[in-house]
């Protein structure tokens, strides 16, 4: 990746404008976070490659949703119980 995204890309997060998908699954209960971009429409591209491969495990269901917020690690949470 080119230094210059990089760097902007992280200046967008840490100012909390960065464009961010959180993809939740269901069995298993999972949420995912696929980002950060500096613009919704570089998101809006990327993503259908990013819900295809949640898509290939086989959740029961996935919801995603589009959001501007500062977004750290962990990228994915796994919400089952144990």
């Amino acid at each position: 990746m080119n230094p210059l995204i990089r760097l902007l890309r992280g200046m967008a997060n840490g100012l909390g404008v960065a464009w961010w998908a959180r993809v939740e699954t269901q069995e298993p209960h999972v949420i995912y976070w696929f980002g950060p971009f500096v613009r919704r429409g570089d998101l809006e591209a990327k993503l259908p490659v990013f819900l295809d491969d949640v898509n290939s495990e086989q959740p029961g269901s996935i919801e995603h949703e589009l959001m501007q917020v500062r977004r750290g690690e962990p990228l994915t949470e796994d919400l089952e119980p144990g």
